[in-house]
């Protein structure tokens, strides 16, 4: 049994120090996205997972898909076709300046792709775990129809399927977003929803946009995901991060999992954010490994919101963490836990 991941790897180009992208004269190349940051977060962690893109057969293309097999993902699914690799511009936010992003993915080999160019009987098997997120079906009409064959061909295959929301506002309205998700989420068993995520999505109302109370909202984020369970009756579970953030850098983070009619919860951690990017990846990865593990429900919160905070304390897309890493973390009694 294997996790596939499916979406798409951009360089990553990021401003020096706090610069402002206006004020760059140089920019510091790597390499990320969404389910490449999870797929890499399980190799990590010693799963078995392969990655499915589509990527430039040039030199910039190459280096992406030799840095996921760096770290011990399985790239022989990857395609390559198209003239360019997408990129977005990262620059890091301070105190009460928010992070920036700017995306240049438009014809890149990704989003140029068609779906009959994917083969799912050749990536997927019984009891494998497809994994997706909802940045991937904004890229391009293709791509969306690649994402629902997919799906279509996991319910037709048992193969269990888990979606993280993931609204991406720079990417389509969310108009356009509930049109496609709400169909995506006939097929999905576990649903990853954080902040906006649920009402930009999905249309229901789960958080009121202040990211300074995140924690506060705890019960209407419950009776979010209740609703989603309530809408989607083949979605068994879902997952939620929330966030009292008091600066860009400085917050607190806890996990819930809604599993089997029960909340679980985990502890409230309080950090310092030296990079806040792919934290969220870094928590789907988490959860994926607890279920890959057959950790409890319990167990797995804990894990997976122990891996995103981790995240925030490491450079670049990838949360580069052993499960002994994390464990560890969570047995400290060092670490400034609220229950």
């Amino acid at each position: 049994m294997k996790v596939v991941t499916f979406g798409e790897i951009m360089l990553r180009l990021k401003t020096p120090e706090h610069l402002r992208i206006l004020q760059a004269r140089d920019f510091e190349a790597s390499y990320g996205g969404a389910e490449a940051n999870v797929a890499v977060s399980l190799a990590m962690l010693e799963d078995p997972v392969a990655f499915v893109t589509r990527v430039p057969d040039n030199p910039v293309g190459r280096a992406a898909l030799n840095e996921v097999r760096h770290y011990g993902v399985d790239t022989s699914y990857i395609l390559k076709g198209g003239s360019r690799l997408g990129i977005y511009y990262f620059e890091k936010g301070s105190n009460i300046r928010p992070t920036n992003v700017v995306y240049d993915r438009e014809y890149s080999a990704f989003s140029m792709a068609t779906a009959t160019e994917f083969h799912w009987e050749k990536y997927l098997e019984a009891g494998d775990i497809f994994y997706f997120s909802g940045v991937t079906p904004a890229v391009s009409p293709e791509i969306q129809k690649a994402v629902l064959e997919a799906l279509e061909y996991c319910r037709n295959h048992g193969i269990f399927v888990v979606c993280d929301l993931n609204y991406r506002a720079k990417m389509w309205s969310s108009q356009k977003a509930q049109a496609v998700m709400k169909e995506c989420m006939r097929y999905v068993d576990l649903c990853i929803a954080n902040d906006e995520d649920f009402e930009a999505t999905l249309g229901i109302h789960a958080f009121d946009g202040n990211m300074s109370t995140g924690i506060c909202q705890i019960d209407t984020y419950k009776q979010g995901m209740e609703e989603i369970l309530r809408q989607y009756p083949n979605c068994k579970s879902v997952a939620s991060v929330l966030r009292n953030m008091h600066t860009v850098e400085d917050g607190d983070w806890l996990g819930i999992y809604l599993k089997d009619g029960e909340f679980y919860e985990s502890p409230i951690h309080t950090v310092h954010s030296l990079e806040a990017v792919g934290a969220g990846d870094a928590f789907a990865g988490g959860l994926l490994h607890g279920l890959l593990r057959d950790f409890d429900p319990q167990k797995t919160i804990d894990f997976a919101i122990t891996a995103s905070v981790m995240k925030l304390m490491i450079q670049y897309d990838f949360n580069i963490v052993t499960e002994e890493d994390i464990l560890r973390v969570m047995k400290s009694s060092d670490t400034n836990l609220q229950r």
